[in-house]
């Protein structure tokens, strides 16, 4: 079993090797093999891509963000800017093109709101401002109103489940009340948490899914 001083060491290599990142403010702490992410980033999406990196890591219980945006001058923009940037990249984003998403912004943090038909249209929402220029921060209120009965979406989810040959959902329960999703159980890793998510949101009628999934090693 991996101590907490090779987590720690695994986990500052694999900032380093991730070539989008700019991990030189970064600073990581590992404790019962939990990680908390300290120091400051750049850009918003380095706080985010830095979780996502440490999720690659063997032995990593949970995380904890608290990694500050400090945006440096030169990247510095006004509200009215990242608003007009958020706008457009919603307007043009194919999954969206059909939604009604608007983007408030507000000392640099940006809050999205309106309604969409599939959970996986709320994520794409934010994965579309995460990236622009100067925000320091992504809220997301969107809210999903399914276009369909959601009668059988624990069905359609253990059929995604069992088409997915990197997801080993044996240990994996589904549980449905009107359309939010409760996952409960175990995984391997925590790409298998991820992907369990991933198909979950995917499913027509689902509003809500609260990845309660455990990763044990």
């Amino acid at each position: 079993m991996k101590t907490d001083m090779n987590i720690r060491s695994d986990v500052e290599n694999e900032l380093r090797w991730d070539p989008s990142l700019d991990e030189k403010g970064i600073l990581v702490k590992v404790e019962n093999g939990i990680v908390t992410l300290q120091g400051s980033v750049p850009h918003f999406s380095d706080r985010c891509s830095a979780e996502q990196v440490v999720k690659r890591v063997a032995g990593v219980r949970a995380i904890a963000n608290d990694i500050e945006v400090k945006i440096p001058k030169p990247g510095e923009r006004s509200d009215t800017e990242i608003a007009a940037a958020a706008a457009s990249a919603l307007k043009w984003h194919f999954a969206l093109e059909s939604s009604d998403v608007k983007a408030v912004v507000r000392q640099s943090w940006i809050t999205l709101s309106g309604h969409v038909s599939y959970g996986y249209q709320k994520t794409m929402a934010e994965d579309a401002v995460r990236y622009l220029l100067g925000v320091k921060g992504v809220l997301n209120y969107i809210d999903v109103r399914p276009a369909v009965k959601t009668t059988d979406i624990k069905q359609k989810i253990e059929s995604a489940f069992q088409r997915q040959a990197a997801l080993d959902a044996k240990d994996i329960s589904i549980n449905v009340t009107d359309s939010a999703v409760v996952l409960q159980g175990s995984v391997h890793s925590w790409r298998e948490k991820d992907d369990a998510a991933i198909a979950a949101w995917a499913a027509p009628g689902v509003t809500k899914v609260d990845n309660n999934l455990q990763v044990q090693y």
